[in-house]
């Protein structure tokens, strides 16, 4: 029995669904979980409960992460003992940390593989029927999953995965245990993917990496002491590896993400670039420059601040004052016109005084954020903030920061948003409302949320022109003027599971 064969007397082929918690990187390890289950012959669920295949792709990033999945793993629980032929199976990075936890706290998990494995997440779901539950986790691999067949929710936009893993060593963090040191995908291999989904019809990509900005410096530090910085097979192979900017230039050892903008800005069919997350201490004036020179680079920067207070920030282990934070945001919003920015921010960090609170507020107002992902400390363990504990911050003390921060956050949000009134704006269609399925959404280059009316369908995918007439803090509303340009792929035509 194959791992594609449906348990039961219809005969029917088995199907799959896949939870995601976290990142925009486990998005797109799920997408690639999905691509490959469907590559076995699987096809999609319309939910949970009709899956024969359940797949929970994991963060350990934060506490409630952890909460929401035993609290899921709770209910499948129930779901398994009135149909034992339900395979679940647990991936992602909690997996990869917490093997033996998740094993003992859920049982009746037929499968644990980790962020390395995923490649062979339909074997370990074979395995697992033949000969019971399979645990699987790899310390590290040099394997780029993107590779592998992937199946993609929104058929006009996709991410590429350019780096995995991280060499920063934030105190807060747990990413560099579970996703390994930073490996660079090869340069050529990165435009060849954008190629091919920019003639599938993908019109917007977002590049993901822990550390964009970093994109490519140990290709180049590998190639400077490989062969005189030519490369193991000559200029060929460094151009491949490293673009060919850097083999036909002064190869010195540095970072390519600018270099790496401006080329998969110039592949034909792609309309918008973005990326995420870029590391404040690496943000060059080469990347700068590469926003600002590339138009299909698109002007939104998101730009992990995490404290404004140098205190803080020194414990943390980032690399910045808030002093450089703010120059080179403003070096950012001098070359970029028309510059949204967006944030991450933690608050009662280990040891964060009201003072140093005071200094992340007055920052947070300076920096004028377009957004923010705003969060309350979490000691995770294996890093160093969880050894803290004498430095630990009231609950109530954080939770009062909390919302005192969201309000200065959410005044220049709004403010940002009511700048746009009356300006005509291009957005990406992204389909129907969640609220309101008669109403449409779409994005701007700068990552806003807008609402609009169409007294005709458009397609996911579709450019057009929308003039705005309202502004909320989190969204803006709008009238359409005209379509730019219909979207170019195909549209998928649903399989039911039988």
């Amino acid at each position: 029995m194959t791992a594609g064969e449906r348990v039961g007397d219809d005969g029917g082929r088995r199907s799959y669904f896949v939870r995601t918690y976290g990142c925009q990187m486990n998005e797109h390890d799920s997408e690639r979980i999905a691509g490959l289950l469907e590559a076995d012959d699987l096809v999609a669920a319309p939910t949970m409960a009709d899956a024969d295949v359940i797949v929970l792709n994991t963060c350990c990033i934060r506490e409630n992460a952890d909460n929401k999945l035993y609290g899921q793993l709770g209910h499948l629980k129930r779901l398994k003992e009135e149909r034992p032929e339900v395979q679940i199976a647990v991936a992602g990075c909690l997996a990869q940390k917490d093997q033996d936890l998740v094993r003992q706290r859920a049982p009746h998990v037929d499968v644990v593989f980790g962020t390395h494995n995923v490649a062979r997440a339909a074997d370990l779901l074979g395995e697992a029927r033949v000969s019971g539950p399979v645990t699987e986790i790899l310390a590290e691999s040099d394997e780029f999953p993107s590779a592998l067949p992937v199946r993609r929710d929104a058929q006009h936009a996709a991410w590429v995965t350019i780096q995995i893993g991280c060499d920063n060593t934030c105190a807060f963090c747990i990413v560099p245990s579970v996703r390994g040191r930073e490996i660079s995908r090869p340069f050529g291999e990165l435009i060849d993917e954008v190629g091919r989904l920019a003639a599938d019809g993908v019109s917007e990509v977002t590049l993901l990496g822990q550390n964009v900005n970093s994109y490519g410096r140990d290709v180049t530090l590998a190639l400077r002491r490989t062969n005189g910085a030519s490369g193991a097979d000559g200029p060929a192979d460094a151009a491949w590896r490293a673009g060919e900017t850097w083999a036909s230039g002064r190869r010195t050892a540095r970072p390519l993400f600018g270099d790496l903008l401006r080329a998969v800005g110039a592949v034909d069919g792609i309309e918008r670039v973005r990326f995420t997350s870029p590391h404040p201490k690496d943000l060059r004036a080469d990347v700068i420059a590469a926003m600002a020179e590339t138009p299909a680079v698109c002007e939104h920067l998101h730009l992990p601040l995490q404290s404004g207070s140098d205190e803080v920030l020194r414990a943390m282990h980032r690399g910045y004052t808030a002093q450089r934070y703010l120059e080179r945001l403003e070096a950012a919003r001098a070359a970029v016109d028309d510059l949204a920015v967006s944030t991450d921010i933690i608050v009662g960090f280990p040891g964060e005084s009201e003072r140093d609170f005071a200094d992340t507020l007055e920052l947070v107002a300076a920096a004028r954020f377009d957004s923010a992902f705003t969060f309350v400390f979490s000691p995770r363990p294996g890093t160093e903030a969880a050894e803290m504990v004498d430095g630990f911050v009231a609950p109530e003390v954080s939770a009062d920061r909390m919302e005192r921060l969201r309000a200065v956050i959410e005044r220049s949000a709004r403010r940002g948003n009511e700048s746009r009134v009356g300006r005509v704006e291009e957005l990406l269609v992204e389909g129907p409302s969640k609220r309101d399925p008669g109403t449409l959404t779409g994005r701007t280059r700068q990552n806003r949320l807008v609402h609009f009316a169409s007294t005709e369908p458009l397609r996911t995918g579709t450019y057009a022109r929308v003039r705005v007439t309202d502004a909320a803090t989190f969204h803006l509303s709008g009238e359409l003027i005209e379509v730019i340009a219909p979207a170019r792929h195909r549209t998928r035509i649903p399989v039911a599971a039988r």
